[in-house]
């Protein structure tokens, strides 16, 4: 099977997009579009609830927010002026219906639906103790974890329900949740990932990126700050806004990836242009690894803001060596190496004219198992280029992400198994270097990266982790009792 986008196959993938809306006419439509502005954090499956003011409704879909909420029919079976959507590709749970987002149920207090953008780190070691308790779960889903804290908890009010399963959960989530009192939507206490907030008339609004703000005409406000509650009751007025900030003070550690490859580059992330600090990557790239060339070229679409960067800081003109096609859908080709390049020629295919005997350089955001960098250099090689050489604008991804991003295990990291030149030879490539971590914190206006406390959380870089691995410590543990076992047998 070849997918829509043939080079996204190698990228690491952010897991989940969410977005809400508290008193708007028209909630779900709005849901609907600030999905559509969300599609790339989640191309899985998508999902709506809505409450008009006496109970829930909810609509869940495989495949693309477009197809599934862009009719009269979908919206009008999900009324009321209050709605959240989520968009969903998969890390914990399989792919199926009952793990799609938003998730629902009925508890004690009354409905409650969430939508979850992150991963729970200690999610398995909770659900256990959850299920010895009398807990039935219905997904697969670490989200589903937090339901069940919720209802168990012995705290009488819902907030205070809400917060007592917060406290008890390990890793990165942005939450928006729904209940018949109103919405909330919060950040852990690190802030790993990104949720912000933003106005449109009296309605309140709710998103991972600023660009949903764009698409639905909305103002945006401030990023929802980590580890801060915001309570929107139903009807409230701005007055009536509460700001809960449960957990103490924490050092943030916001997820460093957004700012290279997750967010579109026409989001805000963290008070920077996402376009503007590629470019200043693209540049600092260009200072730490120059190269004689003739044409700097993007690897579509990703690569295309740190390559202008690398192309002004170094005087090699900017070229489109790579041209990509928009208009194929995704695609179904037999097995076979060679149908399957031609599938990949569909969507991509070399510039010939420009780049036949020529030198290159390539800049793509970064190279997770490396067949991806392969496919490019290959197709430059035979359009005829006389060198080329791949600079990366981010630093090696040597260990996996436990947070809410699709990360292969990190034994098939090319960066795990390979130095720079044994990477460089896998690729076929004449020179590969990649972005410094010191040089990625300068680009985003860090003088370098802080051994103690560093600005973000870049663990797929250092293996630096901010927060405790419950359920992947005790994996490992299993893993190493198994092969012992295996041994002594």
């Amino acid at each position: 099977m070849l997918t829509t986008h043939p080079f996204d196959d190698d990228k690491l993938r952010e897991e989940c997009g969410i977005f809400g809306v508290s008193g708007a006419t028209t909630a779900s439509a709005m849901v609907a579009l600030g999905l559509h502005a969300l599609q790339h954090r989640g191309q899985e499956a998508a999902g709506i609830t809505s409450w008009d003011g006496r109970e829930f409704h909810t609509t869940r879909a495989m495949g693309h927010v477009a197809g599934n909420f862009d009719n009269d029919e979908a919206i009008r079976a999900l009324p009321g002026e209050v709605a959240c959507g989520h968009v969903r590709y998969s890390t914990t749970g399989e792919t199926s219906l009952r793990n799609v987002q938003p998730l629902y149920a009925e508890l004690s207090t009354g409905g409650f639906a969430v939508a979850h953008n992150g991963n729970i780190s200690n999610a398995m070691k909770l659900r256990r103790e959850l299920i010895r308790r009398g807990s039935i779960f219905q997904s697969t889903s670490d989200t589903e974890v937090i339901i069940h804290l919720v209802a168990t908890s012995s705290y009488r009010t819902l907030l205070d329900r809400f917060i007592d399963a917060l406290k008890q959960v390990e890793g990165a989530y942005s939450l928006i949740c729904m209940t018949a009192e109103g919405m909330i939507a919060c950040r852990d206490p690190l802030g790993i990932r990104p949720l912000v907030m933003g106005k449109l008339g009296d309605a309140v609004i709710f998103a991972s990126e600023t660009v949903a703000f764009d698409v639905v005409g909305a103002d945006y406000i401030r990023q929802v700050e980590p580890g801060e509650l915001i309570v929107v009751p139903h009807g409230a007025s701005a007055e009536q806004i509460r700001s809960h900030r449960p957990f103490g003070e924490v050092h943030p550690r916001p997820c460093i990836f957004e700012h290279v490859y997750f967010s579109r580059p026409d989001s805000i992330v963290d008070g920077s242009s996402v376009y503007s600090v590629r470019k200043s990557i693209g540049a600092q790239l260009a200072l730490e690894n120059p190269v004689e060339a003739d044409y700097v070229i993007p690897v579509p679409d990703s690569g295309v803001p740190a390559a202008i960067g690398y192309a002004q800081q170094s005087g090699i003109p900017f070229e489109l060596g790579i041209i990509r096609s928009h208009y194929i859908g995704r695609t179904f080709i037999q097995p076979g190496d060679q149908v399957r390049h031609l599938g990949v020629k569909l969507k991509h295919n070399a510039n010939r004219a420009l780049i036949d005997g020529k030198r290159i350089v390539l800049i793509d955001d970064s190279i997770v198992r490396g067949t991806t960098s392969l496919k490019i250099v290959q197709m430059m090689r035979e359009a005829g280029a006389k060198e080329v050489h791949m600079r990366i604008a981010s630093p090696p991804t040597r260990h996996s992400c436990f947070y809410g991003v699709d990360t292969p295990e990190r034994t098939k990291l090319l960066a795990h198994k390979l130095d720079i030149g044994g990477m460089r030879d896998f690729i076929h490539a004449d020179s590969l270097s990649f972005l410094s971590i010191d040089g990625l914190y300068k680009a985003l206006g860090e003088a370098k990266r802080a051994d103690i406390r560093p600005q973000y959380c870049d663990a797929c870089f250092t293996g630096d982790y901010p927060t405790a691995l419950t359920d992947q410590d005790e994996a490992e543990v299993r893993d190493q009792l198994e092969l012992l076992s295996e041994r002594v047998s």
